[in-house]
């Protein structure tokens, strides 16, 4: 699997985007998540490929604050339940961890276990608490501590 950065002004390579039905919508909502959050890379939106199809999308919400970043990812339905959502959240760990080994990680889901809760766990989150998230409610928020953090605990 590999990822594609999606670029602030949305244009991909039109040989990609062709193998990808759900890009637009993935680059319309990518754009505006910039227009409100900035774009500052790697802290960017991508969109996941294997064997040259579209399998998922994956992203930093925003650029690293007061020491935490927060990710998210999506596998698109068709290819659910194949390992690429764990393959897309470990690789936005592993961008993080290259960019800054001391940043905590931060994922939010819904407040119910679930596939996503396994992903998070299976990669090395703990659950930290509930929030009340301005959108979808209250969500469960799992956090990735620094790896010196995580030996020490």
């Amino acid at each position: 699997m590999r990822l594609l950065k999606i670029p602030r002004n949305g244009k991909i390579d039109e040989t990609l985007f062709s193998k990808c039905m759900i890009a637009d919508d993935v680059i319309k909502a990518t754009k505006i998540m910039y227009s409100k959050n900035g774009y500052e890379e790697p802290w960017v939106g991508y969109i996941a490929f294997n064997n040259n199809k579209c399998v998922g999308t994956c992203a930093f919400k925003s650029a690293p604050f007061a020491n935490k970043v927060e990710i998210a990812y999506f596998t698109f339905p068709e290819f659910q339940g194949k390992g690429y959502a764990s393959r897309m959240a470990q690789a936005l760990v592993e961008i993080a961890r290259a960019e800054n080994p001391n940043l905590v990680i931060v994922a939010q889901t819904q407040p119910e276990e679930s596939a996503s809760n396994s992903i998070l766990k299976k990669i090395g989150f703990e659950f930290s608490k509930e929030v009340m998230h301005p959108h979808d409610g209250e969500v469960w928020e799992w956090h990735l501590k620094p790896f010196q953090e995580r030996q020490l605990s």
